[in-house]
């Protein structure tokens, strides 16, 4: 049977495609950036999407169907080991209990004609921007004409001494707007809906996983899996090794 060359360079396009909506994710790297956070068009009341995330559950990361206002087979497991008082069934339901990651919409300083990406950030970093958010002498930091740009210092674990690399911000005390660039500010509300990008896994599938976990304390390659995408390029030339290796970069700041 002849090869379908065909078949095979859609296949290559769609692999090609998920890597570069790699490039809507931001992660601040070694050093200074300066950023503008934007409005969430999806939700102008709000520019903070809160997702939920389990974090190396068998060896991988899994979006929790809670982020999209569904039940979480593993969420209902974990608050009935809660439940018992027994404290091993505890520390089991810790690492069953989906851990939250904040993203916002931002343009980066120097790199606006790439459109907008958006960065995501832990506890410490979310609790910090939201009280800039609640101070009334910052006002709305995403306003289009009066916000204030954002400094982002990311420090490396190496530079720091310590296990773990930190995250520093400061808001700029002057107030500018997005851009004096007409373009720029139309593709500014060109935003993604950002839960979408992160690949669903159904309710019956995480039973399915949950099982194998607690029976191997492992979830099994052949299992379809989410794929986590970073703005980050990897090494390899290959776009389906591409896919599958720059989810473990999104989490590591």
């Amino acid at each position: 049977m002849a090869i379908d060359l065909n078949a095979i360079r859609n296949r290559l396009n769609t692999l090609q495609t998920k890597v570069t909506k790699t490039d809507n994710l931001w992660k601040p790297q070694p050093g200074k950036q300066q950023i503008r956070i934007l409005p969430y068009t999806h939700n102008a009341s709000n520019p903070f999407i809160e997702l939920y995330f389990h974090f190396g559950f068998g060896g991988k990361n899994i979006i929790s169907p809670s982020s999209f206002g569904e039940a979480d087979p593993l969420l209902e497991f974990a608050e009935k080991l809660k439940a018992t008082g027994n404290r091993d069934d505890y520390q089991l339901s810790r690492k069953l209990t989906p851990k939250m990651r904040t993203y916002v919409p931002v343009l980066v300083r120097g790199e606006e004609s790439e459109g907008v990406k958006f960065w995501g950030f832990g506890k410490n970093v979310y609790q910090e921007l939201l009280g800039f958010f609640a101070d009334p002498d910052y006002g709305d930091l995403t306003d289009p004409v009066n916000g204030r740009d954002v400094t982002v210092e990311f420090k490396t674990a190496a530079e720091l001494g310590k296990s773990y690399p930190e995250t520093y911000i400061r808001v700029k005390p002057n107030t500018t707007a997005i851009s004096e660039d007409s373009n720029i500010i139309e593709s500014s509300k060109e935003q993604i809906e950002l839960p979408g990008m992160f690949k669903k896994v159904t309710y019956e599938e995480m039973e399915g996983m949950l099982k194998e976990w607690l029976e191997t304390g492992e979830v099994s390659d052949t299992k379809e899996q989410p794929v986590a995408e970073t703005s980050q390029p990897t090494q390899s030339t290959s776009p389906a090794s591409n896919v599958k290796d720059a989810f473990d970069d999104l989490f590591n700041d």
